[in-house]
């Protein structure tokens, strides 16, 4: 089945996959990566942070997964059927699953994943607003009751998107998400090395000997994962210019984001190669606004925010290169040079300090003091530094709060105490009006907690239609709807090359890390 929302231009890159196991369990030292930020949260189903959605990919799996060409294919399925009104959708599970504690996967541990993650996931909700039951029948198959057609069921099961529809075993999906599980026992193709993982420093992943890999290769998040490296040591580096410099050495095999102004130094250097992608598989920088928390409440407040916004001020300050950023400021919400790329409302939207004062000055604004969360020492601090001074600019009385990344989603689950913060998420993630974090979790509890009745309304109707030109004409209500609510302000489109020693080969040309099939 073609995925419907990824043409030519958004096809993923099929690829192979990166850096782990394969001989003599540990008689091999570990592939040393760098990813962007350490793994804090365990839990696949407790956040939409990519990190943990790249931890997730290899130490879980899912019942569908999406290949290189945006098909979703089945990946811990063997078979499934669908009855011709489409209510009633009958899954069965490949033979041979197993957890990584040696148990074998059920139908029952499925079941219950899938209602743990669903009510968690923009797209998960829109399925369980169909679904009639979902029950097991045997040990590896079970049954989908839909009240109504939902023509994305396999779209919903096998998306790529965080937090990702991974299956747990049955004791762990009975944890309600909000106290997280502390155990993370998948069946992935890499095992968590619990007794090695020492937070701040290292976490190791090992190749799960268990693992029976689908027949047919490896394709982008679907396929057989075969696994070549013994394991794979997850260092947590204290700053990208480290990392860096390691990777020079090559004391690190692998660095998922290469700091900008190092670029020169690591093109010339020998035995690094530099991998950038474009399209879908670039970033967006967004600075999410917490409605939660006053003055954001006010809808004109959050529309001053468009008149601060300088893409192209936080790109240079960041030092991406010309050849690594979208071509021009890119004012839709579903990425520039993608499917689904919209310009409504754009004239609400382009940099202007005079309008932004004008419009503040006229709004319910009265000098509140409003705190911007950043990351310490990563390209979204730059860039929120550089919004700040622009909404100083305007008038805003704006105090910068500088942590930690785990720290800062701490203190975003919680409705006070904030009011905007920086980040940039994958393309992947961002394409789609029912997979953008602050688009497609509107009115749901999701951090933020923003609420636009009409774009529910338009969300839903995108779900509900399998019509490409309908879809289209969606989008451009959603992204116009989108301008006037301001979930959240677009910093830039860009791309952050990665660093591979010439050591690792078969690394995948993907949107995010993935480590099997590679070999050293």
């Amino acid at each position: 089945m073609r995925h419907p929302l990824i043409g030519r231009r958004g096809a993923l890159a099929a690829g192979l996959a990166l850096p782990w196991a394969a001989s003599p369990a540990r008689a091999q030292a570990p592939v040393n990566v760098v990813l962007e930020s350490e793994v804090v949260i365990l839990d696949p189903h407790a956040t939409t942070a990519a990190i943990t959605r790249t931890f997730a990919t290899h130490v879980f799996d899912t019942l569908f997964a999406m290949d290189g060409q945006g098909t979703i294919r089945p990946q811990m399925v063997e078979a499934w059927e669908r009855s011709s009104d489409g209510l009633l959708w009958d899954f069965r599970l490949r033979p041979g699953l197993r957890w990584h504690d040696g148990e074998p996967v059920t139908a029952a541990d499925c079941v219950a994943s899938l209602e743990r993650w669903a009510p968690r996931d923009s797209l998960g909700r829109m399925l369980w607003a169909a679904k009639a039951g979902l029950s097991a029948t045997d040990a590896r198959s079970f049954r989908l009751t839909l009240s109504r057609p939902f023509p994305m069921v396999l779209e919903v099961l096998g998306k790529p998107n965080a937090p990702l529809p991974v299956m747990l075993p049955e004791r762990l999906a009975r944890v309600p998400v909000e106290q997280r599980i502390r155990e993370p026992v998948g069946s992935g193709p890499f095992r968590f090395r619990a007794a090695d993982w020492r937070p701040g420093n290292v976490m190791v992943l090992e190749r799960f000997e268990g693992y029976a890999p689908r027949e047919e290769p490896a394709d982008f998040l679907a396929g057989g994962k075969r696994v070549h490296l013994p394991s794979i040591a997850l260092r947590v580096m204290p700053d990208q210019a480290t990392g860096a410099t390691a990777l020079m050495a090559g004391e690190v095999d692998y660095m998922q984001y290469l700091p900008f102004d190092l670029l020169p130094r690591l093109e010339r250097a020998r035995g690094v190669h530099l991998v950038g992608l474009g399209g879908i598989h670039m970033f967006q920088g967004n600075y999410r606004i917490n409605h939660a928390a006053a003055p954001m409440d006010d809808p004109a407040v959050r529309r001053v925010l468009w008149r601060c916004a300088d893409q192209a001020a936080v790109l240079a300050a960041i030092g991406v290169p010309e050849r690594y950023r979208a071509p021009a400021a890119c004012p839709s919400f579903f990425l520039c040079d993608a499917p689904l790329e919209s310009r409504a409302g754009a004239e609400a939207m382009g940099h202007d300090p005079e309008e932004a004062r004008r419009m503040l000055a006229a709004t319910s604004y009265r000098g509140q003091k409003l705190a911007f969360l950043t990351t310490a020492g990563s390209i979204s601090q730059l860039a929120a530094q550089v919004m700040v001074q622009a909404m100083q600019r305007a008038g805003f009385d704006v105090e910068e709060q500088v942590m930690d990344w785990g720290t800062l989603l701490a203190r975003r689950a919680r409705r006070e105490g904030w009011h905007l913060f920086s980040v940039y998420a994958n393309g992947t993630d961002m394409f789609s009006p029912l997979t953008h974090f602050y688009v497609s979790n509107t009115c749901a509890e999701y951090p933020g907690w923003d609420c636009d009745r009409d774009i529910e309304r338009m969300l839903g109707a995108f779900a509900d239609s399998a019509d490409p030109a309908e879809r289209r004409r969606l989008a451009e209500g959603i992204q116009a709807a989108a301008v006037r609510h301001v979930p959240s302000v677009m910093w830039g489109q860009f791309t952050i090359p990665a660093g591979i020693r010439d050591r690792l080969r078969d690394v995948p040309r993907a949107a995010y890390p993935m480590f099997w099939e590679a070999r050293v």
